[in-house]
């Protein structure tokens, strides 16, 4: 995946009657449902509830100041992925008459599912914020942008992770709805790689703490089949397996954690005997997990 292009993926999209107005309300979404949503909580401080969601376990996790650039990647390999489905699928599936063919139509829903992600998640930040514990570290430049850009305020849930399971997930599933799955499953497995290698980093620079994951999961699973509970709990049994800097110890205790609080997500879900993908009700266990959180 390292010869696709993210600059290529953009001029292809916009230059898409059929694709750029999927991708202008997405980028619409992204900057309405985090920036301005977490800019008002930051500009009006104690107007808004916020609470603190560290774990004691997230100490285990070495903070990696080298990881920051695999974290900062979520939003281009987002795009990357577009690009290399583009490039491989587009020619041979447009009709004689230009019409949108079945891949477009794919795409179009993978480029717009970026943006529901966002409107899902601000259904939580917008009722209440969340932080964790975050190193004062300016060392590097991308340190100085992250702490001068981003108020650290939208942990519960994850977006980096949803994101980064939305495009696994998405790519695999369009792969095999194009009848290549065979053919690059080494693309498909090198795509879920990074993903976890992005949820991982997102610890290892302390942007969130394990209880972020499993929240982001849980509002995967209640935005997306494709993110089943068996796929959630493989995706959680992944993390960290190739770690050296962590205990074999911890990273199986953080690993357990990351299912467990997944787990009782999605039960206090079926147990409230609301669908967890209704609009008005996936997202209670988050928010009643924040109320059981100390509040800042």
């Amino acid at each position: 995946m390292k010869k696709e292009s993210s600059l290529r993926a953009f001029i292809s999209i916009i230059g898409s009657p059929f694709l750029r107005p999927a991708a202008l309300r997405s980028t619409l979404s992204v900057f309405r449902n985090f920036f301005f949503l977490q800019y008002k909580a930051a500009w009006r401080p104690g107007r808004y509830p916020v609470t603190r969601v560290d774990h004691p376990l997230d100490e285990k996790i070495p903070f990696t100041p080298a990881k920051v650039e695999i974290y900062l990647d979520f939003i281009h390999f987002f795009i990357r992925t577009q690009d290399f489905l583009i490039q491989n699928f587009k020619k041979r599936s447009v009709t004689r008459q230009t019409l949108p063919s079945s891949f477009m139509e794919h795409e179009k829903k993978f480029i717009e599912a970026l943006g529901a992600v966002y409107v899902k998640a601000a259904e939580v930040y917008a009722k209440n914020f969340s932080t964790t514990n975050r190193p004062k570290y300016l060392a590097k430049f991308r340190f100085m942008v992250i702490h001068a850009f981003d108020p650290h305020l939208m942990c519960i849930p994850s977006l980096h992770v949803m994101v980064v399971i939305l495009t696994y997930t998405r790519f695999r599933r369009i792969i095999a709805d194009m009848g290549e799955e065979q053919a690059f499953a080494s693309e498909i497995d090198a795509v879920r790689q990074h993903a976890l290698a992005i949820t991982e980093a997102v610890l290892y620079v302390k942007q969130h703490s394990i209880n972020c994951i499993s929240a982001a999961m849980y509002a995967m699973t209640s935005f997306d089949d494709l993110f089943h509970s068996e796929e959630a709990e493989a995706f959680a049994r992944d993390l960290f397996i190739n770690a050296n800097d962590i205990s074999k110890t911890d990273a199986e205790a953080i690993r357990n954690h990351i299912v467990h609080l997944y787990m009782q997500f999605l039960d206090q879900a079926r147990m409230s005997g609301s669908d967890s993908r209704s609009a008005y009700s996936w997202e209670k266990p988050l928010l009643d997990f924040l109320a059981t959180m100390p509040q800042i």
